[in-house]
């Protein structure tokens, strides 16, 4: 939104830099009409300071690092927010937040931080767009330095993943990612030879594959391999109806006594394939890294 207002000065570059100071940015960023020139007078009769009508129109960065200020002082958070002089390595502007009680706008994964980053781009651009420009500015940000230290730990990630899939020759499938953190990984992988990648699934579940060259490429990963961890395999087993009409038919008899059955728990048939599969999927359910399966 467009900002006015009239400063005045003893000449009009004094007049110019009082309405930036007033309005918080630097004298640059600002256009000026002279509304009256400085009159000296004479013995400090008749004198009088210039008068300038100061015109500031936001960018869609400067809309943006509002909102973040706004919504940080909103969350009472011990934060502070800076627009960076530099651009991304993508181009994008960047907004850097600082502070003790940050993390909490990070999130697991910066799951929380990529919703944050969406909502103000969102409002910087919906400015831009009832300014009649049909410019899309990109605008990222980050929170104590989190998303280079995320993008070293995927790298990582990346490059040890793909020498465990040249040495015992199976694909693995890697935890649901966004687009950022997907691109990280196959940058990485297209450094190393004899593997590749893919992606597959769909929005928040769509995934990264590395897999072995010579062994083909993958077009999905297994079902049963898509658990997160929190699948069918980590849940107890239902009991079917069928089994319940069995149960019941084979209740004893008032008066006698049931045989002990100390494999099973009562109640539940146990299914091998849950084990089997939970054995498979190695879930680390306190890991912060990335959850990771293979199969063959």
């Amino acid at each position: 939104m467009k900002q006015e207002l009239i400063a005045t000065g003893r000449t009009v570059e004094a007049a110019v830099s009082n309405g930036a100071a007033e309005l918080g940015v630097e004298v640059e960023r600002i256009t000026y009409e002279v509304l009256e020139a400085p009159k000296k007078g004479f013995l400090g009769f008749g004198e009088a300071p210039a008068k300038v009508k100061i015109t500031f129109t936001p960018r869609p960065e400067d809309t943006a690092l509002e909102f973040v200020r706004m919504l940080l002082r909103d969350m009472e958070l011990d934060a502070e927010a800076e627009l960076a002089r530099e651009l991304t390595s993508a181009g994008d502007r960047l907004i850097r937040i600082s502070g003790e009680s940050a993390g909490v706008l990070i999130g697991r994964h910066g799951d929380t931080l990529d919703a944050l980053q969406s909502l103000v781009n969102l409002v910087a651009n919906r400015a831009e767009k009832e300014g009649d420009d049909s410019r899309y500015t990109k605008i990222s940000v980050d929170i104590e330095n989190y998303r280079v230290k995320r993008e070293e730990t995927l790298r990582r990630l990346a490059r040890a993943k793909a020498s465990q899939v040249r040495k015992t020759r199976k694909n693995i499938t890697l935890e649901p990612m966004n687009p950022y953190e997907r691109r990280i990984i196959h940058s990485e992988i297209q450094n190393i030879n004899g593997v590749s990648t893919t992606s597959v699934g769909s929005d928040s579940n769509r995934r990264v594959i590395i897999w072995l060259e010579e062994n083909g490429k993958p077009t999905a990963a297994k079902k049963s391999e898509l658990d997160d961890g929190f699948g069918e395999s980590d849940r107890a087993p239902r009991e079917s109806s069928s089994s319940k009409r069995r149960r019941r038919r084979k209740r004893p008899q008032s008066g006698s006594k049931p045989a002990a059955d100390t494999n099973a728990d009562p109640g539940f048939e146990t299914d091998s394939r849950d084990s089997a599969d939970s054995s498979a999927a190695g879930t680390n359910h306190n890991s912060t890294e990335p959850i990771e399966k293979s199969f063959d």
